[in-house]
């Protein structure tokens, strides 16, 4: 029996959100628990716009993943339902495939940095240098590259940022305009 309780988060965009939508959800989560145990965060966003009625759930797993999903329809029930059985789908297909392609890897966790450089507000006279306008730090998981490909598939991300046990290398995955996927390696100079 699992004793780890996912924490779940109901909020609300340009709507007031009753307790009962709330503990509607928080059931049709909580059932999402008990087959997939790893779930450890769960954040539900209610919005509605008009006769949409839209529901984002994001899922916050255990080794740094997240699965996310958006339905709409005309009523926040059916919205609801439509979400959870969307993320149950995604989560089966994770789950299948993990299993499926079970290796032993490398469990550190290297941390990364990254930095975002712009050269806006440059006077065409100046020799001024871009500055860092945001900063993020990424867990660097270790993962092979085909469950690198299932993760990105899972999130809204344009990239990831992984060690590969294979290389021992950091490797950046990243969409491309044609759907496919592009790997980056990075490599030490000579």
């Amino acid at each position: 029996m699992n004793t780890h309780t996912m924490q779940i988060h109901v909020t609300g965009r340009h709507v007031t959100v009753t307790e009962a939508i709330k503990e509607y959800a928080r059931r049709k989560l909580e059932a999402i628990g008990i087959d997939f145990p790893r779930v450890i965060d769960a954040h539900v966003i209610l919005d509605v716009e008009k006769y949409r009625h839209r529901c984002e759930i994001i899922l916050a797993c255990a080794n740094h993943i997240h699965i996310e999903a958006n339905e709409e329809s005309d009523n926040m029930y059916a919205s609801i339902d439509l979400c959870v059985d969307k993320l149950a789908r995604q989560m089966r297909k994770y789950k299948t495939k993990i299993q499926r392609h079970h290796r032993h890897r490398k469990q550190d966790v290297v941390h990364l940095e990254e930095h975002v450089l712009t050269a806006d507000g440059l006077d065409v006279h100046e020799d001024a240098q871009p500055k860092v306008i945001h900063k993020e730090t990424f867990a660097v998981k270790p993962m092979f590259p085909d469950e690198a490909v299932l993760q990105l598939e899972l999130s809204p991300r344009q990239f990831l940022v992984f060690l590969n046990p294979q290389t021992e290398r950091v490797n950046v995955l990243y969409r491309r305009k044609t759907g496919n996927f592009g790997l980056i390696e990075a490599a030490m100079p000579r």
